[in-house]
């Protein structure tokens, strides 16, 4: 049975079987764009289309003998087509077939991967809808600060979802390029209309500049993008498990019937998944400093790279899938507690309002130094308990001096402070 969070249909586009399928697909694209540029019978074409195949087992086997998996894939179509053997792989090398196959399995991954940040966006905006004017503290250094709404916090996850987005289909884009250019570039053996001719029938572009590879900075900026898009995440989930805190109490990552804390404290709700986010988030940091220094490889090649991107690129693209996914359903199951919300903006006995309080003075011609003083006198006092900053203000014969009971009561409306949060909405949320 495939686990709910299963991203079978991610790994599976990095299965050897379906990395061979696609190749078989070169190579029938390289047999065909020969047959239109005049240098194989079209009949030879029909009879390999109808007869080329291959089993794995069978690569094997041959692969035991000249220790090059190409080798013995194109050993093993040979098999099946018997004469028409001559016409297979005709002028290529194995980067021909290999790094264009890359490219593919890329294509297939981001677009796969888009389409599950495109429903983690739209989950993620009909949150920040919901909770568009529900209160809570903005905090900076962990500190609180001045009031925002939740559905503000969710609108930056937003629009930077959007941009890891559009990060990713722009990386995706620059790896849309095949090659058909032969040992080193130079299509001593083939053609450059060949290779146009082949990357057209597999829906890419050709290369304008392979040496014996593609670039490796293409897959670099694909793996970074992809990291971009983990430290996203992991950034939202961070934020969850902050709030998360016994102290704080403002969300819950979901937590279903049934399911346990703790072996040892059954009171415990943890913020485990959203742990997980983040410590996998790393990997996918990690696998991109190998990405870029896969890039420097010697003269027109070496295969320093070859060992490692069997690794990171089906191990990133499968990971950012599943991080990707396991969030949405984070963030579509989140218990957001808009009561404890509001109980922490008054947590400091009114200190969050200092600022506007020190503008008011201001206003009012009392110097900066002097007002900056005179506040942080009453709010720090009252931020660990002593003397609410409303009433000692009241109290203080300085500030009294400059302002009203009732102009100081109006100091302390968080209103005040979230009264263009439409307007932030809709400069954020215009398409």
């Amino acid at each position: 049975m495939i686990e709910r969070y299963s991203v079978k249909e991610a790994a599976d586009i990095w299965e050897r079987q379906h990395r061979y399928d696609i190749m078989a697909k070169i190579e029938m694209a390289l047999v065909e764009a020969w047959a239109r540029m005049g240098e194989v019978p079209y009949d030879a074409v029909d009879r390999i289309r109808r007869n080329m195949s291959f089993t794995l087992e069978r690569v094997d086997e041959i692969e035991k003998v000249t220790d090059h998996d190409v080798v013995a894939f194109v050993n093993a179509l040979g098999e099946t087509v018997g004469e028409d053997s001559c016409y297979i792989h005709k002028g290529a090398t194995s980067s021909d077939i290999l790094d264009t196959a890359t490219s593919i399995q890329i294509q297939e991954a981001g677009k796969l991967i888009i389409s599950e940040i495109d429903k983690l966006i739209s989950i993620v905006r009909k949150k920040a809808e919901e909770y568009k004017y529900v209160p809570m503290m903005g905090r900076t250094h962990g500190v609180h600060a001045e009031p925002i709404t939740f559905g503000l916090k969710l609108l930056s996850w937003y629009q930077e979802l959007k941009r890891d987005r559009d990060r990713v289909a722009q990386a995706v884009e620059t790896n849309s390029v095949g090659k058909m250019s032969g040992a080193v570039g130079t299509y001593a053996n083939l053609h450059p209309d060949l290779e146009m001719l082949v990357c057209e029938r597999l829906g890419l572009k050709p290369d304008p500049l392979s040496t014996q590879v593609i670039a490796r900075d293409r897959h670099a900026e694909y793996l970074l993008a992809l990291s971009m898009l983990g430290a996203s995440l992991e950034r939202f989930a961070l934020q969850i498990r902050l709030l998360q805190r016994t102290e704080t109490g403002e969300l819950e990552e979901p937590f279903k019937a049934g399911q346990t804390g703790s072996s040892a404290m059954p009171h415990k709700k943890n913020p485990k998944t959203c742990e997980q986010v983040c410590g996998l988030a790393r990997l996918l940091r990690g696998n991109a400093m190998v990405s870029l220094e896969n890039v420097a490889l010697w003269d027109e090649r070496d295969i320093s790279h070859s060992s490692v991107e069997r690794i990171i690129l089906p191990d990133t693209s499968v990971l950012a899938t599943y991080l990707v996914r396991r969030f949405a359903r984070i963030v579509d199951g989140l218990f957001v507690n808009a009561d404890r919300m509001r109980k922490n903006i008054e947590a400091t006995g009114g200190a969050i309002y200092s600022g506007r309080l020190l503008v008011s003075l201001m206003t009012r011609g009392m110097g900066r130094k002097e007002a900056y003083e005179i506040v942080q006198r009453l709010a720090i006092p009252a931020s660990k308990g002593g003397t609410p900053l409303r009433e000692a203000c009241k109290a203080d014969a300085q500030v009294a001096s400059l302002l009203s009971a009732a102009e100081i009561d109006n100091i302390f409306d968080v209103g005040f402070y979230l009264r263009y949060v439409d307007d932030i909405f809709r400069r954020n949320l215009e398409e």
